[in-house]
């Protein structure tokens, strides 16, 4: 017995319906249909009131209604056939998303009710002579249920080579081939953002047949890359059409034509702009799309990649840093080679190379982010590596050495009249900042800015929250601690230590006077003695009280 695979036309008819994902691919199909008919315009009008939509366009019009209503039988011509692989199931999109449909082209025409025809009953072709006067085809839908037709009809032909009109408006096709400057390529016509002043787009939207096939979840509409894909080469998934087939491995080849493209735009810009106009324009450019070779054999840098420390460097939450800002032109190539400008790298500032950071800052050197050239660029054999050479740090002139008993930091402090960096054969003194390392803050005489405590910790939790609070009462502690040591005032200094104490929140104190005379006795102390005991109560009395510390 043999047994051979078989088609229900009945049972494929009815479930046919269910293959569509969105109702609204409805008007997509007769867009398609009008585009292959040779149309030069198509005109939707749709009431939502009554349930009715009429599509007409002027193309060649239907030679053969069988065809028409024959499932997977496309009856386009070879040519049409070849180049876009036609799959003979958009028009049956029609008898499912309605309840009567009519069609009139080149004097002809059927009138019958969708349910009848999935039956299989026969539809009677008609003469209509109103149709002979009017060039292509006309199809009327009732009983459609299009609600949001309005809303999404202008994304529908967004990226449509014919014109649209929708109940009488023109649609603005802001993506389509012939609204847009386009250049052919091999995979097919592409347009670029950013082509002419470098702000290119990551995003591409891509159409096949006038479709939207590929489309980010988001996107700037004024800043994106259009694709309309070579349909000989593309195909969409049935019935939809609104994704690729294959698209994973359709993706690769869109993104490999792009950077093509690009490649092929760079090199005519290079011939025509001086070099640091085209660094400055289409760096960006290069370094996305992987170009980055062009810039080898020019003797400019981007000024994107070099920094200068124009602030005192501390550590941050983020990776963002306002100590550092980007050179609006950069050094050229010979302040380089000759040694008056020098370019160095290093890593992202912590306690442990701080010192590097200040060293670099008073040095002047500029910070260069070479890893986004191309290795066989020129720059990196001169690019100084700070992070290499043994750090030395030296208090000069020591004054004082005590701990800070922070809230979050604990750190040593020493007081002196300079720092004396040395990283290799190259030294600095710094003056009139901070210098932390590891766990000990380096502060000069002239030192003011009072953050040095943030080039020991980021202040942020395990979680990377800021802990602004410990920041804030560490800083104060610093300030009151320095003020101290720096002290030469007798009545300020105490005044600064009474502040900490807080006294009055103590009541029992209030109103009351002490004489307190320090260093008395043979160890170093205070005397402390109530003078006025008037507010202390009955039990008060004047004494002495000895306090050593």
């Amino acid at each position: 017995m043999k047994i051979q695979f078989r088609i229900n036309a009945a049972g494929a008819l009815r479930n046919q319906r269910f293959a569509f994902t969105s109702r609204y691919a409805l008007i997509s199909e007769l867009l398609q249909n009008a585009r292959r008919a040779g149309a030069t315009h198509i005109e939707i009008r749709h009431d939502i009131g009554s349930a009715a939509l009429s599509v007409a366009d002027d193309g060649v019009g239907i030679q053969d209604f069988q065809a028409l209503l024959t499932l997977h039988e496309s009856g386009w011509d070879a040519q049409t056939q070849q180049e876009e692989s036609p799959f003979g199931v958009g028009f049956s999109k029609c008898l499912y998303a309605s309840t009567r449909c009519v069609v009139r082209s080149n004097g002809r025409r059927i009138d019958f009710l969708t349910a009848s025809a999935l039956t299989l009953e026969p539809i009677e072709v008609e003469p209509d002579p109103a149709s002979r006067r009017r060039p292509g085809c006309q199809v009327e839908l009732h009983g459609v249920d299009l609600a949001e037709l309005e809303t999404r009809i202008e994304a529908l032909c967004e990226g449509f080579p014919i014109a649209v009109s929708y109940n009488g408006q023109p649609m603005a096709r802001r993506f389509a081939v012939d609204h847009l400057p386009m250049t052919e390529t091999p995979t097919g016509w592409i347009h670029l953002a950013g082509r002419d002043d470098g702000h290119f787009a990551r995003d591409t939207v891509a159409f096949l047949q006038g479709f939207c096939v590929l489309r980010p979840a988001w996107f700037t509409p004024e800043r994106v890359n259009v694709v309309h894909l070579d349909p000989r080469q593309f195909m969409a998934r049935l019935p939809d059409r609104d994704r690729l087939v294959d698209e994973e491995e359709q993706r690769p080849r869109i993104q490999a034509a792009l950077k093509a493209l690009w490649r092929e735009t760079l090199l005519k810009a290079k011939a025509r702009l001086d070099p640091a106009s085209f660094v400055a324009t289409y760096f960006q450019v290069m370094r996305h799309w992987g170009h980055r070779e062009l810039l080898n054999d020019l003797d400019v840098l981007p000024a994107e990649i070099c920094f200068t420390i124009c602030d005192y460097p501390v550590q941050t939450v983020t990776a963002s840093c306002d100590w550092l800002r980007h050179l609006e032109q950069a050094p050229t190539r010979a302040s380089i080679e000759n040694g008056s400008c020098v370019l160095m790298q290093l890593d992202s500032l912590s306690a442990d190379n701080a010192g590097r950071w200040m060293l670099a800052r008073q040095r002047g050197h500029l910070l260069v982010e070479a890893f986004w050239l191309d290795a066989g660029h020129w720059v990196h054999p001169l690019v100084r590596d700070l992070d290499v050479p043994e750090l030395q740090i030296e208090a000069v002139g020591e004054q004082q050495r005590t701990v800070l008993q922070g809230l979050w930091l604990w750190p040593t402090v020493v007081l002196c009249e300079a720092v004396h960096i040395r990283i290799g054969a190259e030294t600095a003194e710094v003056f009139d900042a901070g210098v932390g390392h590891a766990s000990t803050l380096y502060i000069p005489s002239g030192e003011h800015l009072g953050q040095s405590l943030r080039q020991l910790s980021t202040y942020a939790d395990e979680n990377g929250q800021s802990l602004d609070h410990e920041l804030g009462e560490d800083l104060q502690a610093l300030a009151v601690l320095l003020r101290r040591l720096r002290a030469v005032d007798p009545l300020q200094t105490l005044e600064s230590l009474l502040g900490e104490l807080q006294l009055g929140r103590y009541p029992l104190l209030h109103g009351l006077t002490f004489q307190v005379t320090v260093g008395v006795g043979t160890a170093p102390g205070c005397s402390l003695e109530l003078l006025d005991a008037r507010t202390a109560g009955s039990s008060a009395r004047s004494g002495e009280r000895h306090v050593r510390h």
